[in-house]
């Protein structure tokens, strides 16, 4: 329509576009490195050296050995791969998660526990951020892998993972791991400082591109590949690499990491901008996760109550404003997620979240029209349960539409 404003997007802890110089290197590597990294001509050889190129640049942002990375298909397998990995090179133990950890985790621990490993899973503050004296009241002598995420996907709140790591190294041999997929261009993320064990990292959350991840390892810690075949990644992720993605994953997290200093400064004032204008215009209104420098740059999270979160995304969606909920929606229903639980929030408060997340291209004008938009909205829907989606005339979701499903990484 004329004159209609573009959507805002600010949903970029679901996902990021790829920045165009990351599209263009993926080109270049499709037309020059089409060849199987693993074969011995000079096709196989320039694909083979594209993949070492980005294994070195994705090292380098996390000050690690390139021999301790494995490509995987996204943050997801990169997860899988650290906890299977590990509990298949251990045998059965005790492996302690954090409540609020994303359910690539959560999942795997309970699969984990239903294959006969004990699994106890660490309860958090109202900011969402574990206190090291219950991690401590749950390390037991044979547990054998922490695994805490560098920050939260869902509110936005940074673990004190340097003051948990230590706190496992006094008490127990176990190994760490932490899933820092949302972290990457937000936060520095040096292994070596962090301390940790293993450490999972996914492309398109730092504009790079989709179905694409890493799993540093340390080096010693014993792992068990999950995808058996061929002995690609020293022999921990059979299958022959994703070249192209490889090597936008490897670019995007050199350019993620460059602009950080500058970046995520612009972006945490943007988010507080958005929080405050939010709270000032819904009667209310909560800001969830941690406040300040606790929480990742870009983050906005809040509990409405009286507003079903589902609805009012929707309702957002068709102002042009691209946001998500804070709870999952399943079969039309809205359910409180689990990381709002687990601090605390009762099932009203839970079932009203929106997370709102910034990136590189976002501008004050566009927080300050999201800003209104949610003030609107959420003036619009409460007292009512009408659908503001139009009626379906053919089958399938509407375009345009969409709702996060429970296992979106985000």
């Amino acid at each position: 329509m004329a004159g209609a404003l573009p959507p805002v997007y600010l949903d970029h802890a679901a996902t990021t576009p790829t920045r165009p110089e990351v599209w263009r290197a993926m080109a270049a590597a499709e037309a020059d490195g089409f060849g199987n990294p693993s074969s011995p001509h000079a096709a196989g050889r320039a694909a083979r050296a594209l993949v070492d190129d980005a294994r070195d640049r994705l090292a380098a942002v996390l000050g690690a050995d390139p021999g301790g990375l494995v490509f995987t298909g996204g943050g997801s397998d990169a997860d899988n791969l650290a906890l299977r990995g590990v509990a298949a090179a251990m045998g059965p133990g005790h492996l302690v998660v954090s409540a609020v950890e994303h359910e690539a985790v959560l999942r795997t621990a309970a699969a984990l526990e239903a294959a006969g490993w004990a699994v106890t899973r660490v309860g958090v503050d109202r900011t969402g951020r574990v206190d090291p004296d219950r991690l401590g009241a749950a390390l037991r002598p044979e547990t054998r892998l922490v695994s805490i995420m560098t920050a939260n996907n869902e509110i936005g709140s940074i673990q004190p993972l340097g003051e948990l790591v230590a706190f496992v190294r006094r008490r127990s041999a176990a190994l760490v791991h932490t899933d820092a997929v949302q972290a990457l261009g937000r936060l520095p993320l040096d292994v070596a400082a962090l301390d940790v064990d293993l450490l999972t990292l996914s492309a398109h959350k730092g504009y790079g591109p989709k179905g694409v991840g890493a799993l540093w390892v340390r080096r010693g810690v014993a792992l068990v590949p999950q995808c058996t075949g061929g002995l690609q990644e020293r022999g921990l992720r059979a299958g022959t690499e994703n070249v192209t993605g490889i090597v936008g994953l490897g670019l995007a997290a050199e350019l993620a990491e460059a602009e950080r200093p500058t970046q995520a400064p612009r972006q945490r004032a943007l988010a507080d901008r958005l929080v405050r204008a939010v709270l000032a215009g819904v009667s209310g209104a909560l800001a969830t996760g941690a406040a300040g420098d606790g929480r990742l740059p870009g983050f906005a999270t809040f509990a409405l109550p009286g507003v079903p979160a589902d609805l009012l995304v929707l309702r957002l969606d068709r102002a042009g404003i691209q946001v998500s909920a804070g709870s999952a929606c399943a079969s039309g229903a809205s359910h409180p997620s689990p990381v709002l639980e687990a601090i605390g929030l009762p099932p009203a408060l839970g079932a009203g979240a929106l997370r709102c997340t910034t990136g590189r291209a976002t501008t004050a004008a566009e927080v300050d029209r999201a800003a209104a938009a949610v003030v609107a909205a959420a003036a619009a829907l409460r007292g009512t349960t009408a659908d503001p989606r139009p009626p379906r005339r053919r089958r399938g979701p509407s375009p345009g539409l969409s709702r996060e499903a429970p296992t979106v990484r985000g």
